[in-house]
Parts: structure tokens; C-alpha cells; sequence
């Protein structure tokens, strides 16, 4: 029996999400004395190899070109033949957008227990239990795994990113990818440098703002520090920015090392998308904003005139 990871990927290229969830694969599978392989679906211009830096053994690949969009009927279906014939018995997701759609559909499909949103390593001194995240980040909940077969999938930016020596044995696996039963007509991407569901750093505005014509310094500032952007509910509703940039309950829920709102008061629906963030950086003329109470820093002040110092120093330190 073994541990087996999935590898998720985008445009040719292994999502850092999935090294976390490598890293947090091996790691279990050194704690429960076993080995960890990799599994992924489609093709990739990485070298596969080099994924034994993260301490897999094997990287199981299914090359099928079909396999390279996302149907998450066909994957659960690869997936299941993949486990049966790799003879794995804990299974690692990504928890992000592939991992939500696939991890349920396969613990029903194997009657393996499943626990998403896991933030830590599993107790095995007694059984089997995993600690994830629940009423949207705001406590925790430790969940006992007793199926034969264990699925998890591991909170984006939760598990730190382990790099060492070595190189995966690559295998092809050969199984029928069934017909799928949905038929993609388009695909439209979103452009920009950083995937905000994958960035470390992340520049957000609000209403404060004033007006689309006010995020030149929300770009300018993420330029800077290599960040993603993003915004509150309301200025996507207003069409001041896309939804794609919509961070929130109702929205994306991120986890980046570091998260600067500006001009956000925190209203409780913002806070859950947003409440995993490693540090919190609040920028805003409201000293009353509730966002200040969640903050590990706060800046009280008009937004016009603290960033332009904040871009400034910025600057500065970068020697530009």
C-alpha cells in the first residue's frame, strides 16, 4: 500500500499547489512508513523526474490528450483505475478547484472516507485523524478517517513547499479514459501574470477607491511586490473590476503569505474568503473598520495618501 498524490496542471506546467501537495504527501507517507507516488493526467513540458526532488518514487502518468481540460466525471473514472492499479490506500488532493470537483465524487465512487480542507499532517498515534478548516476558516475540526481507503485534500498555502534531492521513476499507465459526456466549445482564460488563487502576495481594493480610475496604484503596488490583485464584492458588482478578481465568500477563498487591503472595510463575508492569510495588512481612513480587528497590521489613513507613500518606499527598497 502507498500513498498517492495527484498532480494538478495548467498551460503545460505543474500547479505550485500540487508541490504542496507533494511535500505534504511524502511527508505522511514517511509517517505511516510507506511510499509516495504521483499521478497525473494529460501532458506536461515539465520534466516529470525532477518531481522526486518532493520525495515521490514513482510519477504514474496517463498521457491521453483528452485528459488535459478538466471533466471531472472522466477524471473520478481514470482516477479510480489509477488507485486500483497502483494499489494505493491514501489518496492527495490539491484542495483547489480540480481537488473540489473530483476528490467528493471519488470517495463515493471507492466508499473511501474523505476529509477536505486539511491543514496539518494526520494523528496516527491512534487511528487516523486529520485537522481541516471549517465554518469558513474560523475554528477547526479534527475528523477521524476509519475506510480502508483515506482521501484528502490539503488547503492551497497551508503545507510549506519541502525541496530536496532525488528523481521520480516515470510510469505510464495504460486505462480507457471514457467518452466524456460534456462537450467543451470554448475556453476562455483569464489573463495576467500571477493566478490569484496561487499567489503569495495579494494587492486588494474596495469601495474606498472611489472608481475604477483609482487602480493604478493597486496594480502599481502589486507590480512592484510580484502580487496578484484583487477586490471586495461590491466593486466587482459595480464593474469596476472583473469577477474573476472577486475575493470572498461569495468568491474566491485565498491563503496568500501576505494580503494588503485597501480601502475594504472587512465585512464578514470578505473576511471568510480572505481569514487564512499568513499576514493581514489594512489599509483605511475608518478606524472604527471591523477589518482592523482581524488585521496583524492596520494603517489608519486616506488611502490617497498612504499608498503613494507606501509605493515610495516600495521603491526604495528595491532600488528603483
Amino acid at each position: 500500500m502507498s500513498v498517492l498524490i495527484y498532480i494538478d496542471h495548467a498551460d503545460n506546467q505543474v500547479k505550485k499547489s500540487s508541490l504542496e501537495a507533494l511535500s505534504y504527501g511524502s511527508d505522511l507517507a514517511k509517517q505511516l512508513g510507506t511510499e509516495a507516488d504521483a499521478l497525473i493526467l494529460g501532458t506536461v513540458e515539465d520534466d516529470l523526474a525532477l518531481l522526486g526532488k518532493y520525495g515521490v518514487r514513482n510519477v504514474y502518468q496517463v498521457s491521453n490528450p483528452q485528459l488535459n481540460q478538466l471533466d471531472a466525471q472522466v477524471f473520478t473514472a481514470v482516477i479510480a483505475d489509477a488507485i486500483s492499479k497502483t494499489g494505493a490506500d491514501t489518496i492527495v488532493f490539491s484542495g483547489n478547484a480540480t481537488g473540489k470537483a473530483v476528490a467528493p465524487r471519488l470517495s463515493a465512487r471507492l466508499k473511501a472516507g474523505l476529509v477536505t480542507g486539511a491543514v496539518a499532517l494526520p494523528d496516527t498515534a491512534n487511528g487516523f485523524t486529520v485537522k481541516k478548516t471549517v465554518f469558513s476558516g474560523k475554528a477547526f475540526a479534527f475528523v477521524q478517517l476509519l475506510s480502508p481507503i483515506k482521501i484528502i485534500s490539503v488547503n492551497p498555502n497551508s503545507y510549506s513547499v519541502k525541496e530536496g534531492s532525488g528523481s521520480a521513476e516515470i510510469s505510464s499507465l495504460d486505462i480507457t479514459v471514457p467518452a466524456p459526456k460534456v462537450k467543451v466549445t470554448a475556453t476562455n482564460k483569464v489573463s495576467g501574470s500571477v493566478p490569484l488563487g496561487e499567489a503569495e502576495i495579494v494587492v486588494s481594493g474596495g469601495r474606498g477607491l472611489k472608481g475604477p480610475e483609482n487602480w493604478g496604484m493597486i496594480e502599481e503596488l502589486a507590480g512592484l511586490l510580484g502580487a496578484a490583485t484583487a477586490c471586495s464584492r461590491p466593486v466587482a458588482d459595480s464593474h469596476w473590476r472583473p469577477h474573476h478578481e472577486h475575493v470572498g465568500q461569495t468568491g474566491l477563498a485565498i491563503a496568500p503569505n501576505l494580503y494588503i487591503a485597501v480601502g475594504i472595510s472587512g465585512a464578514i463575508q470578505h473576511l471568510a474568503g480572505v481569514n487564512r492569510s499568513k499576514v493581514i495588512v489594512v489599509i483605511n481612513k475608518d478606524p472604527e473598520a471591523p477589518f482592523f480587528k482581524q488585521a496583524d497590521y492596520g494603517i489608519v489613513g486616506d488611502a490617497f495618501e498612504v499608498m503613494p507613500k507606501v509605493i515610495d518606499a516600495v521603491k526604495k527598497l528595491k532600488g528603483k
